[in-house]
């Protein structure tokens, strides 16, 4: 018996590290230029967290009630591009670059639709959104500036979602780091002279911080897109007569891969959004705190999710090549390296937690809970980062919507735990970052299991 465990456990290591290292080399390619594009992002987003945590600890709070659905409804249009990227990618694999120009024509038409009347909803409608999310009456006013003078963004949202899709696809991500340079380094200055009011300009506080990064966005932008219009080596760029003469039937097909991942991403969106609402009710200053520490988290996040990204790219292209056991090595390589930024990541926050959340607040009675706070989302990073990288591995396969399926349970789950341990046990912000933490793993364990499953059939 003993014998038959130890051949079997040793099956399992030859097949999971099967593919060790063939794909390592691609996936930094692809994954690195996001990376650092998104880690310039992120230090201007922190940088603005300072900024507005420098001035009160309501301030921060006003910004997270707005950021929180504000970032649901645009990463809702990125997500949709998820299903251009797989379709792209398949049909870059099998040599189809007539089919994958069809595609990526009629994302860059038709995403600008959806891009135009979010800029009109966040503008004329914010009050309504913060009110359903029961934003403290005190704070509310905040909110709405900062998301109307955010809304403009979303214009360049729809081109945006679709250079990054073609982007990815080529394979010719390295312009996304002039991009986070640019956008990071001005929108950084322009919170210093908008925030607190500098070279002549009134200090607008969150009104300030929104403009600054609507214009800085903006500069950004216009960087990518002269790079995309010169650029020769997108061998899979449009035409203008095609994005012109795209047909809507190419759209509604990425869609309905999209779809699923978007509505996927909404689901888990709506269940941090219902989160911000409990801890609303545990006080102003709890979600103050948690947009302190997940900020903090987001950087790894991010990290994460560029190998991610790269996992689905390279997934997509295998599949298309009916290389099904390259689609798992791709997943096998991106998820030892998420693994070893996670452990990274959870050193850091174990040796230097008050140091890093210092940065953030003065406030004495967060430093002291650092520690704690830091510890659990540490660990969070590790079945967070794995459902990421095994997610894009389970859609490269073509199956997103297991996903979905798996991230519905987990909202369901988020959204009655936490009604339970607020309302019912009126506990407060530790126990809702120990379920976040229950959450992530729980659906890790079960979409690792369907990728193993999905292995074995292919």
């Amino acid at each position: 018996m003993d014998y038959e465990i130890k051949g079997s456990n040793k099956l399992i290591k030859r097949r999971f590290l099967s593919g060790y290292g063939q794909y390592t080399g691609k996936i930094l390619a692809i994954a690195i230029p996001i990376m650092l594009s998104n880690l310039i992002s992120q230090l201007q987003m922190l940088i603005d967290r300072v900024f507005i945590g420098g001035i009160s600890l309501n301030h921060m709070s006003a910004v997270s009630n707005a950021s929180t659905p504000i970032w649901t409804t645009m990463s809702f249009l990125f997500s949709l591009t998820t299903g251009a990227t797989i379709l792209v990618s398949q049909a870059y694999g099998e040599g189809n670059h007539k089919r994958a120009k069809e595609v990526l024509s009629s994302v860059f038409k038709f995403n600008n639709v959806i891009g135009i009347a979010m800029f009109l909803f966040w503008f004329l409608c914010p009050k309504y959104v913060f009110t359903l999310t029961k934003v403290d009456k005190s704070i509310i006013g905040m909110s709405v500036d900062y998301a109307r003078y955010y809304a403009p963004i979303f214009i360049l949202t729809g081109i945006g979602a679709s250079i990054s899709c073609l982007l990815q696809v080529s394979q010719k991500t390295k312009i996304m780091i002039w991009y986070g340079l640019i956008r990071s380094l001005s929108n950084i200055f322009l919170d210093y002279v908008m925030i607190f009011g500098h070279f002549g300009f009134p200090a607008m506080g969150v009104k300030g911080a929104a403009l600054a990064t609507t214009i800085a966005e903006l500069l950004g932008d216009v960087v990518v897109l002269v790079y995309v219009l010169v650029s020769k080596e997108l061998v899979l760029k449009p035409s203008y007569t095609q994005i012109i003469k795209a047909k809507f039937s190419k759209y509604v097909e990425s869609i309905k891969l999209g779809s699923i991942a978007a509505c996927e991403d909404f689901a888990w969106n709506m269940g941090n959004m219902y989160l911000i609402v409990m801890l609303n009710k545990v006080s102003v200053d709890a979600a103050g705190i948690h947009s302190i520490i997940f900020g903090v988290e987001l950087v790894t996040v991010v990290l994460m999710a560029s190998i991610g990204s790269a996992t689905l790219t390279l997934s997509g292209y295998e599949k298309g090549r009916k290389n099904q056991k390259g689609v798992w090595n791709v997943v096998i390589d991106s998820f030892l390296i998420g693994l070893a930024i996670a452990v990274v990541n959870l050193i850091l926050f174990m040796v230097i937690p008050k140091q890093i959340i210092g940065i953030f607040t003065k406030d004495q009675a967060v430093i002291m809970a650092a520690p704690i706070y830091l510890l659990i989302v540490g660990l969070d990073l590790f079945p967070k980062g794995g459902n990421m990288i095994v997610g894009s591995g389970i859609k490269g396969y073509g199956e997103p919507s297991w996903m979905l399926k798996t991230q519905l349970f987990g909202t369901a789950f988020v959204v009655i735990t936490s009604t339970i341990l607020v309302l019912v046990f009126h506990m407060g912000i530790m126990a809702l970052f120990i379920m976040v933490v229950a959450d992530e793993s729980i659906r890790f364990v079960l979409n690792y299991r369907k990728l193993c499953r999905i292995r074995m059939e292919n």
